[in-house]
């Protein structure tokens, strides 16, 4: 039986949906309420659908849900699915006499593992999108599972990571990671990971750092010695209960990003496509001091998911 992990944040839900046969899948995370959100791009082969629509310029910075794939382009089909589900609930922006709603989506490769892809005219990520939305819990699964079902990084098998944390003024944050990174989570060829100073309560083993450290730790493990555009990505999705502005939440998407260089290496190369979505539920005021904390925490709790996410994969 999988690891499963609570949600702190109340109206937050995580649904997945998997294909054995392919050999992929598809994630949702769903809010009860239009919850302001931002995104932030590091890597240089992403595949996304309205994210350009969360920058703070622009008209429109709540959204309904957050979708990752596997799946490639393919897989932002898995968005229709999703907002499929989402108008049958009548969830959306009203503009009579519709309404719209807003489900941005990132997407992994996960091609080239030993799934069935002759799936005939359509794929399957538009009803892979709405069956992760018809399973939304508070209490998702973790490890090979939904968008990581297929994936890989380059010493591991990838996999579905989460892990949350609480500032001192009773903030709550947590990060859902989907790992299919081109680079290591692991030090060398140890069981050791890169992210082990920001682990709590031995949640990817307890195993702390190497003694003596490998010669050969910073020798940058790629799979199969991959470098080439679109093969690979990390995607994560930050919530917390704060206050944010979409542009505050951009700052802490950037920031977010600093735990994938803590778990991963190498990282944001080439071959990956690394994104962070940050989103806000709105039930908490924030003072600019805890603004600065609330960026610390989301580096630590992405850099815990990413572990967390191979370690139950493994």
């Amino acid at each position: 039986m999988s690891a499963t992990f609570q949600i702190p944040i109340a109206g937050v839900k995580i649904g997945h949906a998997t294909d054995t046969k392919v050999n992929t899948g598809t994630t949702v995370c769903l809010f009860d309420k239009p919850s302001v959100a931002s995104v932030h791009i590091m890597g240089a082969a992403p595949g996304t659908r309205e994210t350009e629509l969360l920058a703070a310029e622009f008209t429109v910075d709540h959204v309904d849900a957050l979708v990752l794939s596997g799946g490639s382009a393919y897989g932002l089909d898995a968005a229709g699915g999703c907002q499929a589900w989402l108008r049958e609930h009548n969830r959306g922006i009203p503009l009579d006499p519709v309404r719209i709603p807003i489900a941005p989506c990132a997407i992994l490769f996960d091609m080239r593992n030993d799934g069935d892809k002759n799936w005939g005219r359509y794929s399957p990520y538009r009803e892979l999108g709405y069956e992760a939305s018809c399973n939304v819990t508070t209490t998702p699964s973790l490890g090979r599972v939904g968008c990581a079902t297929g994936a890989a990084t380059a010493t591991t098998p990838g996999g579905f990571g989460m892990a949350a944390s609480m500032l001192v003024n009773g903030a709550e944050i947590f990060a859902a990671a989907a790992v299919n990174a081109a680079g290591s989570p692991l030090i060398a060829d140890g069981q050791h990971f890169w992210a082990a100073p920001f682990e709590e309560d031995a949640e990817f083993g307890g195993y702390g750092y190497p003694h003596p450290w490998p010669e050969d730790a910073k020798i940058g493990r790629t799979k199969s010695g991959q470098r080439v555009a679109g093969a690979n990505t990390t995607l994560a999705i930050v919530v917390t209960d704060a206050i944010l502005s979409s542009a505050q939440a951009k700052r802490i998407a950037i920031s977010a990003h600093d735990g994938f260089a803590r778990a991963l290496y190498p990282v944001h190369t080439p071959a990956d496509g690394d994104l962070v979505f940050v989103a806000s539920t709105g039930q908490r005021q924030l003072s600019d001091e805890d603004l600065l904390d609330l960026g610390v925490v989301a580096a630590n709790v992405t850099a815990r998911a990413i572990a967390k996410g191979v370690y139950e994969a493994l």
